[in-house]
C-alpha cells in the first residue's frame, strides 16, 4: 500500500504538429496523472487505462514542454495479493513500472481495428443461419483486400465498407439495450477504506475526461461506479474532502445530466445483515447527502453486488421515496436459475417496486457483440417488455467505462441484426419498463442468493460489533430524545450521533459487515466499533444525567437506590445485577416500566425462587415456576417444560445445546462460502475440559457452567442461566477459537413439527421451509436470521434467540445456530 511519486518532464517533437499524442504508463500498480496540482487521468493496466492525451491535435500554441507527476500505488485494481484474486496481501510482492513514453497515436489505425473487431464478431456469433453474419463476414474480407497498411489512404475506402454495414438500420421491433457507464468499487474489500478513496478519484476523473470527448456518456455511479452516475454517497463524501476540484467538475457534471446519482444509501450495505433501522439510516443519510449536493433524491435503488436482499427492503424504498431497483447479483446463483429479469418485487407488507436485473448477469460489460447478443438471448421477459440495461465499465477495484467501449456501441446503435444499443440513464430505462409493465410478473419473499452462506457468520466480531452498536445508537437516541423532551435546555447531540452513525453504516458495506475482507479492513472496522462504544457510552451518561438529574442525587437520609431504565417499548420484570455499598455485585429483580425507568430500593421477592439440584448422575436440574430444565455432565439440555403444560421440549434420546463441527472447505470463495456438502461432515464436540458445576446455587439466579474442547485446540466455556420469573434459559457462551476452514454450530432438537420455521428479519418476520421437497427449499440449508427464529406448532412452540449470531437454519425438527 505504499506510495511512489514520479516527476515526468515531456518535451513534445514540434515535427509532431496535427498529431494526436499520448503520454503512455504501464505498471502493475494503480496510478493517477497529475497535472497543475489537480488530478487528470487514472492509470490501471487491468482497467485498459495506459494513457493520458496530451493534444487530440498538437497545434503551435499548445505547451510543447510540461511537467506532469504520476501518483504510483503499490496495489493492483484487486489489491496487493499474489496467486488468486482473492489472495490476501502479500508483503513481499513488488510493483514495477514497465513503460513511459510519449507517442503519436494513429486514431485511423484505430478505428479500422474496431471497425474489424465489430464485423468479425458479428460473423462470427451471429450464426450460419443468418446472413448478416455472412455479408459482416464478406465485408471484413473486402476491407482486408483494399487496405494497404503501408499506405494511409486506402484507410477511408476500407472503413467506408464497414460504415455501410453499421448504416443498414432495423426493424421497429429491434430489442433495445440502454447502455450505462459504471464503475463499482468496493469501499473496502481487497483494500482498506483509504485505499478507496484514491480508487473513487482516479475511475471519477477519468469519467470526466471521457464526458469531455464524449457529451453523450452518461455514468452510474454507485458506490464507485462509473457510468451516469451511480454513487454511494459515502464516496461522494470522499471526493468532496480530498479532490475538491475533481468534485466541482463533477457537480457540473451532474447538472448536465451525464453524471447520475443513483444508489440512495450511504454505501452499498449488504442487503441481510443490518438491522431495520440501520436500513432506515443508510437511505436517510444516502437521500439527505443526495438532496443537499445535487438538489434531488435517488428514485432508483442502486446494489449490484450484495449477497441476497431482505423481502423487507420494498418496503423501506417506498418509504424513502424509491420505486425501482437494480441488481444482477442472483444471477450468481448456484442451483436455481432466477426466472426474471424484469419483474415487480413484492415485500412482506404488500409494497411492490420495480426491479430489473440486466439480462447480461453483469455490471461490468465491455460494450463487444457477444455481450449484446446474451442480453437479449437470456433475458427471461421477453415478450413482456422489449428494453433492458447494460452496464458497462471496469469494476469491483474500480476502473470504469472506456473509449473503445463507447466506440464499439456507436458502431451498433442501430445496426440491422443486432439489438439497438442506446447510451442511456437509468430513469429513461425504468420510464419505458414503467410504461411496458402491464404483464410483468410479480415475485413475493426474499431475493435469496443462493451462494455466500458463509457471510452470515464469518468475521465474529464484526458480527457482534454491528449488533452491540446498533443497540447503543438506538439506547442514546431513545435517552437524548427522552432528556429534551423533559429539559429544553439540553442538547439533542446531533452532529455526533450522525458521526455515530456513519461509522456503523459504513461498516455495513457488503464486504465488511459480511466479513469477506482483508485483515486491514476488519482491524478498521473493530476500531470504529470500539469509537462508536466509547462515544456512545459518553452520550448516553449524559443524557441520564440530564433526564434523572434529581433522582440521581439521593436525598439525605433516604434509603440506598439504583436507578434502573428499560429502553424498550414494554414492560420488563427481570434479574438485574448491580454494585452493592462494599463494591460486591448483588442481584435484583426488578419491573420497569415501557420506556421509563425505576428505582430500586428494595428488590422484589420472586413468586417462586430458583432451585438447583445436582442428581447422582451429576446433571443438574433448574426450576423457576415457569419453566424446568435438565442438563448432564457435557452440558447438553436434556429436558426443557413449560411448568404449566407439562410438555416437554426435547425429544426423547436427544440433546439439545449440542455443539457440533463441520468441514468448512468451499470450493473457491474460502470467507464467503459455505456448501452443502458441509453437513455430511458433521462430528459432535464430545471432548469434555471441565464437566458440568453448579455456579449460582437459586434464588435469583441459578447457573451451572462447562468447558468443552473443540477440534484440535479450541476451547469453549458456557455458563447456562435461568432467572427468576424468566420464561427462557440462558446461554452465554466463549469460544477461544483456532481451527481452520472449520465451522462450529449449536443444535436445538425439539419437539414440535411444523413445515415451516420463523426468522426475525427488518421490523418484521418471514418463514422458511424446514424440508428440502424442492431445490429452491435444499438451496437454504445455511440462512440468515436476526434477534430469534422460532418453530412453532397449533397451541406450543420453541425459538432460539442470539444477541450477536445471524447464521441459522432449521431442518425437521432441529434448529441450529452458526457460532
Amino acid at each position: 500500500w505504499e506510495t511512489c511519486w514520479f516527476k515526468v518532464e515531456l518535451s513534445i517533437p514540434p515535427a509532431w504538429a496535427g498529431r494526436e499524442v499520448h503520454f503512455v504508463w504501464e505498471s502493475d500498480g494503480e496510478g493517477m496523472v497529475w497535472r497543475d496540482a489537480q488530478p487528470v487521468q487514472g492509470l490501471t493496466k487491468e482497467g485498459e487505462k495506459t494513457s493520458y492525451i496530451l493534444t487530440s491535435s498538437l497545434k503551435e500554441t499548445d505547451p510543447h514542454s510540461l511537467t506532469l507527476y504520476v501518483e504510483l500505488a503499490c496495489n493492483g485494481l484487486f489489491g496487493a495479493g499474489k496467486g488468486s484474486m482473492i489472495a490476501p496481501p502479500d508483503p513481499d510482492r513488488r510493483f514495477t513500472l514497465s513503460k513511459a513514453e510519449l507517442v503519436v497515436f494513429n486514431r485511423d489505425v484505430y478505428e479500422l481495428l474496431v471497425d474489424l473487431e465489430i464485423l468479425l464478431d458479428m460473423a462470427q456469433l451471429l450464426g450460419e443461419e443468418n446472413q448478416r453474419s455472412f455479408q459482416a463476414l464478406y465485408t471484413a474480407n473486402q476491407m482486408v483486400n483494399v487496405c494497404d497498411v503501408m499506405d494511409p489512404s486506402t484507410f477511408p475506402a476500407a472503413r467506408d465498407l464497414a460504415a455501410a454495414i453499421f448504416s443498414q438500420r432495423n426493424g421497429e421491433s429491434q430489442h433495445t439495450i440502454h447502455a450505462v457507464g459504471h464503475c463499482h468499487i468496493d469501499s473496502a474489500w481487497l483494500w482498506p477504506y483509504e485505499e478507496t478513496i484514491r480508487k473513487c478519484a482516479r475511475s471519477w476523473v477519468t469519467v470526466v475526461r471521457l464526458m469531455e470527448c464524449n457529451p453523450e456518456l452518461t455514468f452510474a455511479c454507485s458506490q464507485l461506479r462509473l457510468i451516469s452516475v451511480l454513487w454511494q454517497a459515502q464516496q461522494f463524501e470522499w471526493v468532496r474532502s480530498w479532490y475538491p476540484g475533481l468534485y466541482r467538475q463533477i457537480q457540473d457534471f451532474v447538472a448536465k445530466g451525464q453524471f447520475v446519482p443513483v444508489g440512495g444509501t450511504w454505501v452499498e450495505m449488504d442487503g441481510n445483515l443490518p438491522s431495520g433501522e440501520s436500513m432506515v439510516r443508510q437511505f436517510l443519510q444516502g437521500q439527505r447527502f443526495f438532496q443537499e449536493q445535487f438538489g434531488r433524491i435517488c428514485s432508483e435503488f442502486w446494489l449490484p453486488d450484495t449477497f441476497g436482499y431482505s423481502a423487507q427492503l420494498p418496503q423501506l424504498m417506498r418509504g424513502c421515496g424509491i420505486r425501482r431497483f437494480l441488481t444482477q447479483k442472483l444471477s450468481w446463483n448456484l442451483v436455481n436459475t432466477f426466472p426474471h429479469h424484469t419483474f415487480f418485487w413484492e415485500g412482506i407488507d404488500g409494497s411492490r417496486v420495480l426491479t430489473h436485473f440486466p439480462p447480461g448477469d453483469s455490471y461490468g460489460m465491455h460494450g463487444r457483440v457477444e455481450e449484446m447478443l446474451k442480453t437479449v438471448k437470456n433475458n427471461k421477459d421477453k415478450g413482456r417488455v422489449n428494453h433492458s440495461a447494460l452496464l458497462f465499465g471496469f469494476g469491483d477495484g474500480g476502473g470504469g467505462p472506456t473509449q473503445k467501449m463507447l466506440d464499439r456501441m456507436k458502431r451498433m446503435s442501430d445496426t440491422d441484426g443486432l439489438p439497438r444499443v442506446q447510451i442511456s440513464t437509468p430513469d429513461r430505462l425504468f420510464s419505458v419498463l414503467e410504461k411496458e409493465s402491464s404483464q410483468l410478473c410479480t415475485w413475493v419473499g426474499e431475493l435469496f442468493l443462493e451462494l455466500h452462506n458463509g457471510t452470515y457468520t464469518t468475521q465474529a466480531q464484526i458480527k457482534k460489533g454491528n449488533r452491540e452498536c446498533e443497540r447503543i445508537l438506538h439506547d442514546v437516541e431513545v435517552l437524548s430524545t427522552l432528556a429534551v423532551a423533559r429539559d429544553g435546555a439540553f442538547q439533542y447531540p446531533a452532529s455526533q450521533l450522525q458521526r455515530l452513525w456513519r461509522l456503523l453504516l459504513l461498516n455495513q458495506f457488503h464486504d465488511v459487515l459480511p466479513g469477506s475482507c482483508i485483515q486491514l479492513v476488519v482491524e478498521d472496522a473493530l476500531q470504529y466499533y470500539a469509537e462508536i462504544r466509547r462515544a456512545g457510552a459518553r452520550l448516553q451518561e449524559e443524557a441520564v444525567q440530564s433526564l434523572c438529574r434529581e433522582l440521581l442525587q439521593p436525598k439525605a437520609g433516604s434509603t440506598e437506590s439504583t436507578l434502573v431504565l428499560n429502553t424498550l417499548p414494554w414492560e420488563r420484570t427481570e434479574v438485574i445485577s448491580r454494585t452493592g455499598p462494599a463494591g460486591t455485585e448483588t442481584l435484583a429483580l426488578v419491573t420497569v416500566p415501557s420506556m421509563g425507568y425505576a428505582l430500586v430500593r428494595e428488590p422484589l421477592l420472586p413468586p417462586q425462587p430458583v432451585a438447583v439440584r445436582k442428581q447422582e448422575d451429576g446433571s443438574i436440574a433448574m426450576e423457576n415456576g415457569v419453566i424446568a430444565v435438565c442438563l448432564d455432565m457435557m452440558g447438553h439440555l436434556t429436558s426443557l417444560r413449560l411448568v404449566d403444560s407439562k410438555r416437554e421440549s426435547v425429544p426423547d434420546g436427544c440433546y439439545a445445546n449440542q455443539f457440533a463441527l463441520f468441514d468448512d472447505v468451499p470450493l473457491y470463495w474460502d470467507a464467503w462460502d459455505v456448501m452443502d456438502y458441509h453437513l455430511e461432515t458433521r462430528k459432535p464436540v464430545t471432548t469434555l475440559l471441565k464437566p458440568l458445576e453448579i455456579t449460582l446455587a437459586g434464588g435469583l439466579r441459578g447457573s451451572a457452567s462447562f468447558s468443552l474442547q473443540i477440534g484440535e485446540s479450541s476451547t469453549l466455556t458456557q455458563e447456562i442461566i435461568l432467572d427468576a420469573t424468566c420464561p427462557y434459559l440462558r446461554f452465554l457462551t466463549q469460544v477461544e477459537w483456532k481451527e481452520a476452514h472449520k465451522f462450529l454450530k449449536v443444535e436445538f432438537p425439539v419437539q414440535v413439527r411444523s413445515t415451516n420455521a420463523t426468522y426475525e428479519i427488518q421490523f418484521g418476520h418471514l418463514q422458511r421451509p424446514t424440508h428440502w421437497n424442492t431445490s429452491w427449499d435444499w438451496a437454504r440449508f445455511e440462512v440468515w436470521a436476526h434477534k430469534w427464529l422460532d418453530l412453532s406448532e397449533h397451541g406450543f412452540g420453541v425459538a432460539l434467540l442470539n444477541d450477536c449470531k445471524y447464521g441459522a437454519s432449521a431442518h425437521g425438527n432441529v434448529l441450529s445456530l452458526s457460532l
